[in-house]
């Protein structure tokens, strides 16, 4: 049975949820951003920067508005996730607050902050070798596998409606602190990996800014969406390769394509050293440490990836900042 295509109302449903865990992540104005672009003195830039949540992304609003809706059929029964680090800590984060037991399926290889955020949650985490996914379906094998043996319900990273709604609370935040300082955005950019980000915000922003233009980003060795869209259909990549392992999904969720379909107007995708050149500007000019998968959409616009001309201001998303200081530094360099 498909599940419904989240909407508007589910993301307004949702935010309710997340407040009562959460509050709004912070909307930074850029001035050096501004500076940087170039733009007029009646244009802004913010950066949303969900690095300061508990979980150090904004999987956990996702997270979280799953568990709230599947509190019954969960029960006394624990909850598997697949994910490659951010969801894991999420999902996590949603199960010690909801005092539910969580069973993460990971790549061996991914951040040891990202282990360590998730164990902190009490997860428990199963690993998998990732460079061989694509030939063994391994991490889906696991899942399921935990599924089976241990009776768990399965809580997909981004192909989930509740996910999604959850997700979407964060443009529901950016929509309203704007219209309270009489803003408005021509531009917002968001990065794309299964799309559960994205199609949340897309949601949003398009309910309160129905001229925005909303661009999608993603790393070029990883650029589906960007393949997708050129399409009209989801395009699947067997290897997606970047430095931001938060994007490497093999292509977007059934559930997110219509969304993104509808609403996001182009997709971009960006080589792996822009996006460190975007991590190191953003840490010479704000002190914000940005994991790749957080500071790509900074990147697209950095590198004018988007023709950003317009009146409006422009929004650009910081997904997360979950990196380890080694990888940090060199890739900063």
């Amino acid at each position: 049975m498909s599940l419904p295509i989240a909407t508007i109302d589910d993301v307004r449903e949702a935010e309710a949820v997340i407040r009562r865990h959460l509050s709004p992540a912070p909307l930074i104005r850029s001035y050096a951003l501004e500076k940087e672009l170039q733009l007029p003195a009646r244009r802004r830039v913010w950066i949303k920067d969900y690095g300061w949540t508990p979980s150090g992304s904004f999987k956990l609003m996702g997270g979280l508005n799953w568990m709230e809706n599947n509190l019954e059929r969960v029960g006394s029964r624990p909850v598997a996730a697949h994910s490659s680090g951010n969801f894991a800590s999420g999902i996590a984060y949603a199960g010690m607050r909801y005092e539910k037991r969580v069973i993460i399926v990971m790549p061996e290889t991914a951040p040891k902050v990202k282990f360590e955020l998730t164990r902190s949650f009490n997860a428990e985490i199963r690993t998998y070798d990732i460079s061989r996914d694509h030939e063994t379906g391994e991490r889906e094998r696991l899942t399921r596998e935990i599924a089976e043996v241990e009776g768990a319900i399965q809580a997909h990273p981004y192909n989930d409606p509740f996910v999604i709604a959850g997700n979407g609370v964060g443009g529901l935040e950016i929509a309203a602190e704007l219209q309270r300082q009489s803003r408005w955005v021509s531009h917002f950019f968001c990065q794309v990996s299964g799309g559960g980000l994205m199609a949340g915000h897309a949601l949003a922003i398009a309910d309160a800014f129905s001229d925005a233009r909303i661009i999608g980003v993603e790393p070029a060795g990883a650029d589906d969406f960007c393949q997708s869209l050129a399409a009209g259909e989801r395009v699947r990549l067997d290897r997606p390769q970047s430095i931001c392992d938060g994007l490497l999904s093999y292509d977007v969720g059934e559930q997110n394509w219509p969304i993104l379909k509808q609403y996001v107007t182009e997709a971009v995708s960006v080589p792996d050293p822009e996006t460190q050149a975007a991590m190191r500007w953003i840490y010479e000019h704000h002190g914000l440490r940005s994991e790749p998968s957080g500071a790509i959409a900074l990147a697209a616009l950095l590198h004018g990836k988007s023709d950003i001309d317009g009146d409006g201001d422009i929004v650009v998303v910081l997904s997360g900042r979950n990196v380890d200081d080694t990888s940090f530094r060199e890739w900063i360099v």
